[in-house]
C-alpha cells in the first residue's frame, strides 16, 4: 500500500512536469508564431539589401573597367567630339571632359535641364545645369538622378574605326538595358556644408546645431567660409545685424530659417536662392546688386557713395585728381564716364566697375579703371594710366567698354541702347545732378 501511494505521487509529479513543459512549449510556439512575420520581413529586407549591394558592386566594377578601357583607347579630343556629337556640355578643361564622356557612354546621354532647357554637366555624383534662366541669372538646377535620353550613343567618324568601337556601340545601345547609376552612400542634406546662425530663431541655436551636425554639416559662429547664414525673417524689421552686413558684403547667402527645416523634412538641401532675404535686409543698401536696387534718390546716393562716383561729371575720388581741378573728358557730346555692375548668384558674382577718361588742368589725359566686389572696394583692382593721344585713349575706352558689356559705348551714351549679355557687366545710368 505504501508502494502504491509512492508510485501514485511519482506519476502525479511527472504529469505535473509534463503539463508545465507543454504550457511552456505552447507559449514559446505562440511567441515564435507571433514574431515570425516580423523576423521574416527583416530577413527578407536583409537579403534584398545584400542583393542590391551586390548588384551595385558589380555595376561599379564594370563601370571602372569600362572607364579604364575608354581612357586607354580614346584621346581627350575624341571624348570631346563624342560629347559634341550627342549634344552634351563639352566646354572646360580636360580633367572635366573625361568623366563627363565616360558617364554618358556607360549610362546614356543626358537630357536637357527640365527647368531652363540648358545642358547638364556631370560632376561626380551630382549633375548641375550650366544654362541660364534669362540674361540676368544662371540656372541653379542640381540633381543626383538626371534625366537621360532613350536613344543610341552617336559616334563621330574619328571613333568609329578604333579597336573598341563595337564595345562602345554595344554599351551605347539603350535596348541593351543600360544600368542605372547608383549612389554608393546616401547623402545627407547638409553634407560638406558649414552654416552660420544669427539672431533669435524659432528654434534654439543648440537645436539647429545638433540637427545640422546630424545631417552632415557643421556650425560656425563666424560667417567666414560658410555656405550660408541663417536668420529669422524678423531681421527685415530690425534692418539687419552687423553679422548680416558682413555676410552680405562677402557675398554669402543670407537665408530664412525655413531653409533648414524644409531641407531636413525633404532629406535634401533645398535651393538656397529660393530662401534668400539678403536684398531685403542689406544694411544701408550695401551688397545689393546695382542693377537690382530701388531707383529712388536714397538708393542712387547709396550707389554713388559705394562707387565713389558723384555725378556724370564727377572725377572718381580714388584718383586724387579731383583736388587738382581735373574733369571728365567730353568730346562730340559724349562724356567718358561709366559705372558698371554684374550679378550672378549661382557664380557668387556681385561686382562693380568704373571707367573714366580724365583731363587735368594741364591738359594731361588719364584713363582710370577700377573693378572689384561690391561692398569690398578696398580690395578692388584699379589702374590710372596717362595717355598722350586723345583719339587712342577714346578707342581703348570704347574697346574696354565693349569687352566688359558686349555693347558699343556710343550707342549706350547717346541713346541709352543696351542689350544685356550673359555674364557681362551692365552700365548704370549716372545722373548729372549728383
Amino acid at each position: 500500500m505504501h508502494v502504491q501511494v509512492h508510485e501514485t505521487r511519482s506519476q502525479a509529479h511527472r504529469a505535473s512536469e509534463e503539463r508545465k513543459v507543454t504550457r511552456k512549449q505552447k507559449a514559446e510556439s505562440k511567441n515564435q508564431n507571433f514574431a515570425s512575420p516580423k523576423k521574416a520581413k527583416t530577413e527578407e529586407k536583409e537579403e534584398d539589401d545584400k542583393e542590391d549591394t551586390g548588384q551595385e558592386n558589380e555595376i561599379r566594377a564594370e563601370f571602372e573597367k569600362f572607364c579604364k578601357t575608354i581612357t586607354d583607347h580614346l584621346s581627350v579630343k575624341q571624348m570631346r567630339e563624342i560629347l559634341e556629337a550627342n549634344g552634351q556640355y563639352s566646354s572646360g578643361d580636360n580633367d572635366a571632359v573625361v568623366p563627363r564622356c565616360q558617364d554618358i557612354m556607360f549610362f546614356g546621354p543626358l537630357d536637357n535641364c527640365p527647368i531652363c532647357g540648358g545642358k547638364l554637366e556631370c560632376a561626380g555624383d551630382t549633375y548641375h545645369c550650366v544654362g541660364d534662366y534669362i540674361e540676368w541669372s544662371s540656372c541653379v538646377f542640381s540633381t543626383m538622378e538626371p534625366p537621360r535620353r532613350d536613344e543610341p550613343l552617336k559616334l563621330p567618324k574619328s571613333v568609329e574605326s578604333i579597336q573598341i568601337s563595337d564595345l562602345i556601340k554595344k554599351r551605347g545601345d539603350p535596348k541593351k538595358s543600360r544600368p542605372r547609376k547608383e549612389i554608393s552612400a546616401p547623402r545627407k542634406p547638409f553634407d560638406g556644408m558649414i552654416i552660420s546662425l544669427a539672431g533669435r530663431l524659432a528654434r534654439k541655436h543648440q537645436y539647429w546645431k545638433s540637427k545640422i551636425e546630424k545631417y552632415g554639416g557643421k556650425v560656425n559662429n563666424s560667417v567666414t567660409g560658410v555656405a550660408c547664414l541663417v536668420v529669422s525673417p524678423a531681421e527685415r524689421d530690425r534692418g539687419g545685424s552687423s553679422k548680416v552686413a558682413e555676410a552680405v558684403e562677402k557675398g554669402i547667402p543670407v537665408v530664412r530659417e525655413a531653409w533648414l527645416s524644409e531641407s531636413v523634412e525633404n532629406e535634401e538641401a533645398q535651393p538656397i536662392d529660393a530662401y534668400g532675404i539678403a536684398s531685403d535686409i542689406a544694411v544701408g543698401g550695401r551688397g545689393i546688386p546695382l542693377d537690382k536696387m530701388d531707383p529712388s534718390a536714397e538708393a542712387l546716393k547709396t550707389v554713388t557713395a559705394e562707387l565713389k562716383v558723384f555725378g556724370k561729371r564727377g572725377v572718381h575720388k580714388d584718383t586724387k585728381l579731383q583736388d587738382e581741378g581735373a574733369r571728365i573728358l567730353e568730346k562730340d557730346g559724349l562724356l567718358y564716364n561709366c559705372a558698371l555692375s554684374v550679378c550672378n548668384q549661382k557664380n557668387m558674382l556681385n561686382d562693380f566697375g568704373v571707367m573714366q577718361l580724365i583731363m587735368s588742368p594741364e591738359n594731361r589725359l588719364h584713363m582710370y579703371h577700377k573693378k572689384g566686389r561690391l561692398g569690398d572696394s578696398l580690395r578692388a583692382d584699379d589702374k590710372l594710366e596717362e595717355w598722350e593721344n586723345v583719339d587712342d585713349a577714346i578707342k581703348e575706352f570704347a574697346r574696354l567698354f565693349e569687352e566688359l558689356t558686349g555693347n558699343e559705348f556710343e550707342s549706350w551714351e547717346r541713346e541709352k541702347k543696351i542689350h544685356k549679355k550673359h555674364h557681362k557687366f551692365y552700365p548704370i545710368d549716372i545722373l548729372c545732378h549728383f
